[in-house]
This record gives structure tokens, sequence and C-alpha cells, in this order.
């Protein structure tokens, strides 16, 4: 068992999903949430490849930390449609305390397993990950 200095264990299934985002597209964002029973991230919610970014952001609680990967498409000022896999470390002001530090102190380990995430953003509120702040950080 993995101690929470060291991070948790990450299930399979987070594994295998990511890779599905990332090489077959089949999602457009994942949700996971850490079980603190089995001292291991699991994977929470999968977002169809349709799924919007409001659906997205609807996803995450209000009141409790979970990490998230989103695959963001855009164009560039030259006009190129890109992507963008965006890792974000929700952690809302209103949620455990416990939970923070406990998300916090594993988040460098879970996305070491998460190969191939292009952009990191921490959010405390909704207004810290908006579309907007989104697209400037893809650009």
């Amino acid at each position: 068992m993995a101690n929470s200095a060291s991070g948790m264990a990450v299930s399979d299934e987070c594994k295998l999903k990511f890779l599905e985002l990332k090489a077959k597209r089949n999602h457009r964002f994942i949700v996971f949430k850490i079980d603190e029973k089995n001292q291991q991230v699991m994977l929470e919610k999968l977002g169809s490849p349709q799924a919007s970014y409001d659906d997205f952001t609807n996803s995450l609680p209000p009141n409790e930390c979970r990490y998230a990967v989103f695959d963001f498409d855009f164009t560039t000022n030259e006009n190129c449609q890109k992507s963008k896999i965006f890792f974000i470390a929700w952690s809302p002001d209103t949620s455990k305390v416990r939970s923070k530090m406990l998300y916090a102190s594993s988040k460098d380990r879970f996305k070491r397993e998460l190969d191939g995430i292009q952009v990191e953003l921490q959010a405390t509120d909704p207004s810290e990950m908006s579309l907007d702040i989104v697209k400037g950080r893809a650009l």
C-alpha cells in the first residue's frame, strides 16, 4: 500500500482510459477521484467525444477535490486545428483541508502515470479554469 507521503496507487483503469483519450480520442474528458479507503486514484467519470467544456466543468463537484484531464480542441492564430491535453487539479476552497493535502501530495506521482499531458492548471474556483484561460494556455 502506498502511503500519502509517496502518493496513491493508480488503478489500471485510469491509465487505460487516459491512453484511449490520448490515442483513440474516445473521450473528451476524464474525472478522477482518490479512494481514501483503498489508497488509490480511481476513475469517476468519462465524457463522450461530443461533450462540451461546460459538461466537463459541471462534472467537477463544487466542494470536493478531483483530478481531471480534458482534451481541448482549438484553432491556432495561423488557422491550424490542434488539440492539447490539459491536466486540471481541482481543489475548491470549500473542500476539506485533509482532502486538499491528500490531492496536493499525490498529484505529481499521479501525473507521471499519465504520459502525454501538455498543460497543467490548478484551480480553486471555476473562474480559474474558465474557457478563456484554457484557450490562453493552449495557444
